[in-house]
């Protein structure tokens, strides 16, 4: 079916109120909704194996780890909520939802986003006790310690959330969610944008860089010391000792990798928000929409990082798809030895 492109087309009968819409080719629409199915199922399923695998195997029960499972629910709400709603509205170029709905969807997204970068920066934190002070790393950041983490990561982006959109960004209080029927958009001033970027993006981040510059820093002195003293007999405390280092600074690494590739995929939404607030200029609807989902693929893209850096996930993802997870006292099995 051939459009011409005079036709134009709204996405409700008011041509007069209502948004224009794209009109696609039907090879089109089913390329876009099978790329976007793709990515939320990879997204819903990585996840449930990390949540699943860490909630299941005692062994893998860490302080880092709850982060990182708590992590994983945010993602998992992203995939479930946020991701199909958004996949219907950028195919579609049309939000057929409603008012209600948009609001849920625009807080859930804003909750879900400052959720992450608060668990990125307390595994930051973890993170650096582990490799830089190691000795006391176990008395500094318990069980507790995580839990309040995680309580303190949910709790304030809750609140700072509810605030931002009940002022709707707007100092005037003008209701900026529906633009025209079939829209469903946040559109913050320039002091709320500016606010909103430095709170949720450049001083979270900027703690993180900063944190993990010293980490790799001192991994690195670590990782010499480990490869002079490999030619040596290690014995008692000295070879757990050094077994241990060369776990923290892997997984430090790999963490490492897992905030890298957030700030990738969220700095170019964070910066055309905050472009967009202060400048006149408003950025077209695809390259919104370009820029809104690379930052949900960061979600898809963690369990991608944790199957690729942690065999332990390799592991427990073959012992999920087997049903040997059922078995009796499968919890605790050792994920971490080697199979041959």
């Amino acid at each position: 079916m051939n459009i011409s492109s005079n036709d134009k087309h709204y996405c409700f009968q008011s041509e007069n109120i209502s948004c224009p819409k794209e009109v696609r080719t039907k090879v089109a629409y089913a390329a876009l909704y099978c790329f976007f199915l793709t990515a939320i199922l990879v997204t819903v399923g990585g996840n449930l194996v990390v949540i699943i695998s860490i909630s299941h195997f005692k062994q893998l029960r860490t302080p880092t780890n709850l982060l990182v499972l708590s992590l994983a629910v945010a993602d998992l709400f992203l995939g479930l909520f946020s991701m199909p709603l958004a996949m219907v509205r950028s195919v579609e170029t049309c939000w057929f939802f409603g008012s209600t709905v948009c609001i849920m969807f625009s807080f859930v997204d804003v909750v879900l986003c400052a959720v992450s970068v608060f668990h990125l920066v307390f595994i930051a934190i973890d993170r650096y006790h582990a490799v830089c002070d190691p000795m006391h790393y176990p008395s500094k950041i318990t069980v507790s310690t995580v839990w309040m983490f995680i309580a303190i990561g949910w709790v304030i982006p809750i609140l700072y959330s509810s605030g931002l959109l009940y002022f709707r960004g707007n100092s005037d209080g003008i209701e900026v969610y529906n633009l025209c029927p079939g829209d469903c958009m946040i559109l913050l001033n320039a002091l709320w944008g500016l606010l909103d970027t430095l709170f949720t993006f450049c001083l979270p981040f900027s703690v993180m860089i900063s944190l993990y510059s010293k980490i790799f820093i001192v991994a690195r002195q670590h990782a010499r010391a480990i490869h002079h003293l490999v030619h040596q007999k290690l014995t008692g405390e000295r070879k757990r000792n050094a077994e241990n280092q060369k776990k923290d600074n892997k997984a430090t690494k790999t963490l490492g990798i897992v905030v890298s590739v957030f700030i990738l995929c969220w700095s170019p939404y964070c910066f055309n928000n905050l472009f967009t607030s202060v400048s006149d200029v408003s950025s077209s609807r695809l390259v919104v929409d370009i820029f809104g989902w690379l930052a949900y693929f960061n979600s898809a893209f963690n369990p991608i990082i944790y199957g690729l850096f942690y065999p332990w996930f390799r592991k427990a993802l073959k012992l999920i798809l087997t049903l040997k997870i059922l078995h009796h006292q499968s919890s605790i099995m050792n994920l971490f030895s080697v199979t041959h």
